[in-house]
This record gives structure tokens, sequence and C-alpha cells, in this order.
């Protein structure tokens, strides 16, 4: 008898929630780098060598929606609507991306332990700089490809000021302790303010 795909598909969602929050939970009391994989592996009920087929390593947790938000962005950019503005066309990667429901549940659950670890370990810290860069360089090449009315300059430009304004608020609101609502909403402004600042890219021909 074949087995249901989507039961299979919803145990492997509920085994990858587990692990993010297990591990979360045992960096939060024993520190990252005092936490082994084994460790995380059996907060899950799963082997070790079973943990490698949901993360690559310890970091990967943490940045775990990372990859799933960079490949919709760079979908909804090559999906650009015939005549659409750059402003629009970086509008709907923030509402459909940044906010979209992908892991967005789980990520405001664990978003405040998340943070506080990032900024308590240097590894992580480097890590996310590491991953920030390399998105950037992603979502400008296609931009770049999607917008030929756009050298790469003006793309690079475009995708930096908005991310740098979203990661910036971010740090900003986590410094001033706010609540993640209250991070939310700032986040969403900045996002309207860089985005205005881009109404004056060059419009398709």
């Amino acid at each position: 008898m074949t087995s249901d795909p989507g039961l299979r598909q919803r145990k492997k969602m509920r085994t990858r929630q587990a692990l993010i929050e297990g591990a979360l939970g045992l960096f939060a009391e024993k520190g990252y780098d005092q936490t082994t994989v084994a460790e995380i592996a059996a907060t899950a009920d799963i082997a070790t060598r079973t943990f490698f087929s949901y993360f690559d390593s310890k970091d990967d947790i943490v940045f775990f929606d990372d990859r799933s938000r960079l490949e919709r962005a760079v979908e909804i950019i090559g999906e650009r609507q015939p005549g659409e503005p750059v402003a629009d066309l970086l509008r709907r990667v923030i509402d459909q991306s940044v906010f979209a429901d992908t892991d967005s549940e789980l990520a405001r659950k664990v978003g405040p332990a998340r943070r506080q670890l990032i900024a308590s370990v240097p590894a992580l810290q480097a890590r996310e700089l590491h991953l920030l860069f390399d998105i950037q360089l992603q979502l400008t090449e296609a931009l770049h490809l999607a917008c030929p009315e756009l050298d790469l300059v003006e793309a690079a430009a475009a995708v930096g000021s908005l991310v740098g304004a979203i990661k910036v608020v971010v740090a900003a609101c986590q410094k001033r302790g706010n609540r993640p609502e209250q991070t939310y909403t700032a986040v969403q402004r900045a996002t309207d303010i860089a985005i205005d600042g881009l109404n004056s890219l060059p419009r398709p021909a």
C-alpha cells in the first residue's frame, strides 16, 4: 500500500519545526557552542544522521527561513508584469516574501530568541552578514535581468537601499526592546520610505 505523500510531507514539516524549536531552546539553555547536533536531533526524536536530511549544520537552523524567502523573492522578480514600475515590483517582493506566510508563524514565535542568539554569538553574526551579502547580490542580478531599463549599479542601489533599510530598522527596534508587532510596523514604514525613494528610477519604455 502506497503511503500518503501529503502525510509524509506534514510529518517532515513537524520534525523540521521540532528541530528548530528544540535547537533554539538548547542554545538558550546550554549555549550555542556547547550544543551538539546529536542533542538537537534528540529533541525531535530522530537519529543524528537524519538531522542532516533537514539541515546541513547547526547554524542553518538559526537561519532556517532565509533560503525559502530568497527563492520566493527571486521568483517574484522573474514574474514582473509588463510595464510594472521597479518600485511596485519591489513592493510585491517585500509583501510576498518578507511579509509572506512562509515560515512566518514559526519565525515570529522564535524571533526574539533567534535575534538574541545571533547578537551573542560572533560566528552567527558573521554568517548573517555573509548571507545578507549573498541575498543582496542574487536579488540585484535578478532585478537587473527582469528590468532591462536598469543598469547593474541602479539595480544594486535599489536592492541595497531596501534591504539595508529593513535590516537596520529591525536592529534598532531590537536594541530598543520593541515588541514584535512594533517591529513589524516599523519595518513596513521603513519599506514605504525606501520604496518612495525608488520612484526616481527609470521606468520601462
